[in-house]
């Protein structure tokens, strides 16, 4: 990866106001200078001397905060997690989207600074959450703000000492209607009251399961299924030195498990299942994946640092492993489901390329069968997670380009040299049969979601930063973008729903 981003002072990293911005086609400004070099984008690269590690228990004591924020009456779409309702990157939101933008670009409901980090948002019931840093006051913020108008509802802090590695935040919460589930970048599981905020409980998984942290913090966005908390510990029994100077042991081998969101009448956390980690693998900045058969199994599927784990979403039982993909520097885009045939599509950077897998069944065995695998010139997303819709993936690829691949790894169409997305590209999702997607930079472009081929409807800046990466949420006709200090909500809704 390239454009690492020199050290910014503490200041512009602070949660800062909403933004009124009224006229159409305004950016964020962040008040720095941002320079940037050129070099590969290593993990550790730029956080300041003297950086010791992130893999400390820490005790965490949160604080609830309310405000006079108001969600967005009348509600309608909701995207209440990574990758949306469906967690596949498309909105099923039935609100109609303009076909054309002005030529300053989308109108902006509101815009706000935030905490350095990549993390998206969620919506869901007019409210908007998202996992922030403070880097101030040197606390993880959980934040409940309305849709309507980006006004704090509601949030929920707590103290943790992270120093900035290409960003702090980077996760998205999962919420419903009771209950909201976050993961923080180092490792800290805070399960709250998705309209109060109020704690239902915590985990810090370093102490708890003895998960290593990833390189650049943790990425696995959690998810919540029927009422239980999924989450990828990727936990092993280790020894450390603790707070007198002494060796002691901390962690259980556990890779996988589900946690009921609600307490017992005790307040206690109740364990679902949990799946062993037999191969003692590591947390990756991957997030789980749903794979529903056609014979009605349903299986969560996890790329950890060994290879590929698929489980059933039932009792946790482990139905299949494969070592035939794994990434070496970092796995982080999340398997693709294509439902229909039992596949999983996965794709990485650092030269892994892509590749499809089959999952098949003889009675009660199952395994993964490498359908097809293409080099990095054909297709490979460093960060991105693609879409699939009608049928055919699509996302952006190494040469900055975006393009539509078919189900049998053929490049259907790229959107040509003239039209890039930047080295790493931004978030992208496809809402009201178009595709919204974001460069390096924070210019989004809207264009036809169809295989037929790349059809451009409208292009323009909408955030003023570096690092536009984190995922983009959709709901009522508003997208929330954002980049490496700010983000922006814009509306998108035709004119006949936008008076």
């Amino acid at each position: 990866m390239m454009g690492v981003m020199k050290p910014v002072s503490a200041g512009i990293l602070s949660f800062g106001v909403t933004l009124a911005l009224g006229a159409a086609g305004v950016v964020v400004w962040l008040s720095s200078s941002m320079a940037y070099d050129l070099e590969m984008r290593l993990p550790g690269s730029d956080r300041p001397a003297g950086f010791t590690g992130q893999d400390v228990p820490e005790k965490i004591e949160g604080k609830l905060t309310a405000f006079d924020g108001k969600p967005l009456a009348d509600a309608r779409g909701e995207w209440p997690n990574f990758r949306g309702a469906t967690r596949e990157g498309v909105s099923d939101d039935m609100t109609a989207l303009a076909d054309a933008w002005p030529a300053d670009g989308p109108k902006v409901a509101w815009a706000m600074k935030v905490g350095e980090g990549h993390a998206g948002a969620a919506i869901l019931e007019g409210k908007v959450y998202l996992h922030d840093y403070d880097a101030e006051n040197r606390q993880e913020v959980i934040r409940c703000m309305s849709l309507a108008d980006g006004q704090a509802i509601w949030q929920y802090a707590y103290k943790v000492r992270i120093k900035r590695n290409h960003g702090v935040s980077r996760t998205v919460p999962a919420v419903t209607d009771e209950h909201l589930l976050a993961l923080g970048p180092k490792c800290h599981v805070t399960c709250l009251d998705s309209n109060t905020g109020e704690l239902r409980w915590a985990i810090d998984m370093v102490s708890e399961y003895g998960t290593k942290v990833p390189p650049w913090y943790a990425g696995q966005c959690p998810m919540i299924d029927d009422g239980n908390a999924i989450l990828a510990p990727c936990g092993n029994v280790s020894e450390y030195i603790n707070s007198a100077g002494e060796p002691a042991i901390r962690g259980r081998d556990v890779l996988m498990t589900a946690i009921r969101c609600e307490p017992d009448a005790n307040g206690d956390r109740q364990g679902a299942w949990e799946v062993p980690n037999t191969d003692g693998w590591q947390m990756t900045h991957s997030s789980i994946a749903v794979l529903e058969l056609e014979d009605f199994t349903k299986m969560y599927v996890y790329c950890g640092s060994g290879g590929v784990i698929g489980v059933r979403a039932e009792d946790g039982k482990v139905l299949w492993k494969t070592k035939a993909w794994k990434i070496r520097i970092a796995n982080v885009p999340t398997p693709v489901s294509i439902r229909q045939e039992g596949k999983m599509f996965f794709c990485g950077g650092y030269g892994a390329g892509s590749m499809m897998i089959q999952v098949l069944n003889e009675g009660d065995e199952y395994a993964a069968k490498v359908v097809f695998q293409n080099e990095p010139a054909v297709f490979g997303s460093q960060q991105q997670t693609p879409v699939y819709y009608k049928n055919h993936l699509f996302g952006t690829r190494v040469d900055e380009q975006f393009i539509c691949l078919s189900t049998q790894g053929q490049v259907v169409w790229t959107s040509g040299p003239d039209n890039k997305f930047g080295k790493e590209g931004g978030g992208y999702i496809v809402a009201d049969d178009k595709i919204f997607a974001l460069d390096d930079d924070g210019v989004l472009t809207m264009f036809s979601a169809t295989p037929q081929s790349y059809q451009q409807l409208g292009r323009a800046k909408v955030l003023a930063g570096h690092h536009s990466w984190g995922p983009l949420a959709a709901a009522d006709g508003f997208l929330i973008c954002r980049d490496l200090g700010s983000i922006v909500c814009l509306d998108l809704r035709k004119k006949s729903e936008n008076p």
